[in-house]
């Protein structure tokens, strides 16, 4: 089975890291088109910078930065709220955010009702 080569709006991977980040924002949809427009943070700034310099251990807060072209390949550690979580970008992930990929809130599983869950739990010998 042969792997089918990365595409996104029809330009291969190796064409959007040769493009400028106003060029790239066009093929985006319209939320990140717009943050590109207004400019990246300073903070933002210097996580791509640390990216483009080959850091290793990466871990930021910031979850509002758009995955880029540059990015993939990268292991970085988003925080959730509570942890690291410890993400390696891939082509598919290009045009989302980072706090996509980070979940903030789990699913809850909850176990056997405790006592005084119900009216039928007094009736129940706590022993």
């Amino acid at each position: 089975m042969v792997k089918k080569e990365f595409t996104y709006c029809g330009k291969t991977l190796e064409e959007l890291k040769n493009m400028s980040l106003t060029e790239l924002s066009k093929l985006f949809p319209a939320r990140q088109r717009r943050t590109i427009k207004r400019g990246l943070s300073e903070e933002q700034k210097k996580i791509l910078k640390k990216i483009k310099m080959n850091d290793k251990n990466l871990k930021t807060h910031i979850r509002d930065l758009i995955v880029l072209p540059e990015m993939v390949g990268h292991t970085i550690k988003i925080y959730n709220g509570k942890e690291f979580v410890i993400i390696t970008i891939q082509e598919e992930m290009i045009g989302h955010y980072l706090g996509e990929f980070a979940l903030t809130r789990r699913k809850v599983a909850h176990n056997a009702p405790g006592v005084g869950a119900t009216r039928s739990s007094a009736a129940i010998s706590v022993r």
